[in-house]
């Protein structure tokens, strides 16, 4: 068998309970085959990013160790969305809009990955202060490949409009 590998997923949600969304996420990744979460972030509510024009987003991300290979994890961060009632099925029309739940392989392992339906480290992961606070609080050491670690790349972004749930 593998070894296992350090994989982060980022977690979003901004339609129905947002918040509940996020924390039954967080409970079907941690029930995933051959996987254990190491550290799950607080949940952070969050300006929406891209298109505006929509309410606001509940973030968290999640450190796993796994021996899923990338391809067999994001099936099942799918099948996860999914399950919380996600439609994929016409992704140009809901290209930063809202969502039910968003589940995201952010980083895995120091891979970089290009293939159809899977790229990383996640495109833009830099630039997004949404995700790069919460992935930060479990994940702060991690090398992000091309940027240092999560915690270099975080130091270059804007973290207004990212506010910490009590």
């Amino acid at each position: 068998m593998s070894l296992p590998v350090t994989a982060c997923i980022g977690l979003g949600a901004n339609l129905g309970d947002s918040e509940q969304a996020v924390r039954a996420a967080m409970h079907a990744l941690a029930a995933l085959p051959d996987s254990r979460v190491v550290a799950a972030s607080g949940l952070y509510r969050t300006l929406a990013w891209g298109r505006t024009d929509q309410p606001d987003f509940i973030n968290a991300a999640v450190r796993l160790q796994t021996r899923l290979p990338p391809l067999a994890l994001l099936a099942h961060m799918l099948d996860i969305e999914r399950h919380a009632g996600r439609d994929r099925s016409d992704a140009d029309a809901q290209r930063w809009g809202p969502r039910v739940l968003d589940l995201d392989l952010l980083l895995y392992g120091e891979q970089v990955i290009d293939v159809p339906g899977l790229q990383l480290p996640h495109p833009h992961l830099q630039t997004r202060a949404f995700a790069l606070v919460p992935l930060a609080e479990v994940a702060a050491e991690l090398p992000f490949p091309g940027h240092g670690t999560v915690a270099d790349a975080l130091r270059g972004v804007d973290v207004a409009g990212v506010v910490a749930l009590a």
